[in-house]
Order: structure tokens, then sequence, then C-alpha cells
């Protein structure tokens, strides 16, 4: 198999992983505002007892879920971007995920209790976080979908346009004749012998 001198692989259309991307980016936008008709914007990193389908929330964790939802939106413009923002996500929510279990005391010792809770997470959080983190491998690892484009060569330039009422007078190669000459038979003279 010969490989074309300009052969080059690029991406072609619109990819999963940014279709993928948008709507997570969708779907923390809409989590955010609808967080903030349940919980207002007064008392910002507090706790508030107000749950979005049983994930605790305050004002902190929906501007959160704003932030991560229009970077979203911006990163599913392009496929190299959209695997960004699945790594962003696998940290960021990998990290929360983590820093969960040490609030809610899920591992052995809290190391951050001096912090307290500025996002109000509770359990429920956690494996929310935890999902999400996973998300964000998938996002990340998504394969893209590549066509390999071969460039055509262009066409030389002609150095004088050709006129229409101009005609070529240039002599026509002609076949060289070949000459006729018998070769000898040698199978006769063979059989003579």
């Amino acid at each position: 198999m010969t490989r074309a001198n300009k052969a080059r692989i690029k991406v072609k259309g619109l990819q999963p992983v940014q279709v993928l991307a948008g709507l997570t980016g969708i779907a923390f936008v809409v989590a955010g505002i609808v967080g903030f008709t349940r919980t207002g914007f007064g008392d910002f990193a507090g706790h508030h007892h107000a749950t979005l389908l049983g994930f605790a929330i305050n004002p902190l964790h929906n501007t959160v879920h704003l932030v991560a939802g229009l970077v979203g939106i911006m990163l599913a413009t392009g496929s190299g971007l959209a695997r960004f923002y699945g790594w962003l996500l696998l940290l960021g929510y990998g990290a929360a995920f983590v820093w969960g279990l040490m609030i809610t005391g899920a591992l052995s010792s809290n190391p951050v209790s001096a912090a307290g809770n500025p996002l109000d997470l509770n359990t429920a959080d956690n494996w929310l976080h935890l999902g999400l983190a996973v998300l964000g491998l998938v996002i990340a690892m998504l394969p893209a979908r590549k066509q390999v484009l071969i460039e055509e060569e262009e066409p030389a330039e002609v150095s004088e346009p050709i006129q229409a009422d101009r005609t070529v007078t240039e002599p026509i190669p002609q076949p060289i004749p070949q000459p006729k000459h018998a070769a000898p038979d040698t199978h006769r003279e063979q059989a003579a012998h």
C-alpha cells in the first residue's frame, strides 16, 4: 500500500463528543437556574436546607453549576475543546467527590473540617459527583470520527494564454520506421548440423 504525499487526517463534521459536552453544559445551566429559584441569592455559602431532586444546594453551589455549564457550552464548539472539558469535569468533580467524602465523614478522618461545607454537600451529592467525574472521563476519551483527505495536485500554470484565432504550427512527431531485417532461422541451422 502506498502512502499519498499530501494525505492528512482531519476530523469530520460535528462530533459526538461535542454533542455530549454541549448537552452536559446545558444540563448544568438548567440545574444552576432551577437551583437559584429554590435557594435565592442570600447567605451565599450557607446551609439552606434546600434540595434539588434530593441533592443539597446553596447559591454558591448553583453558581458552580452555572459556570460549569457555560464553560461546557463554550468548549463544545470544537472536538478537542470538548475533550478538554471532559478532563476538567473529571478533575473537578473527582476532587469534589473526595472532598465530599471527607466532609460527610465517610473517610476515617476529615482533614478539611476547618474549611466547613461551603457548597452544602451531602451524601447524595457525593455520588452525583462521582458520576459526573465518570461522565467527564467518557467525554475526554470518546473517539472522533476522522476522514483521510488527499489533496490533489494543482495543474501547472500556463505562461501565456492561447488565443482562439491562433493556429499551432508545430510539427507532429512521426514514428520512426523499423528496418525490416529477416532474423536468421536458427532452428534450421541447428537441425542441419
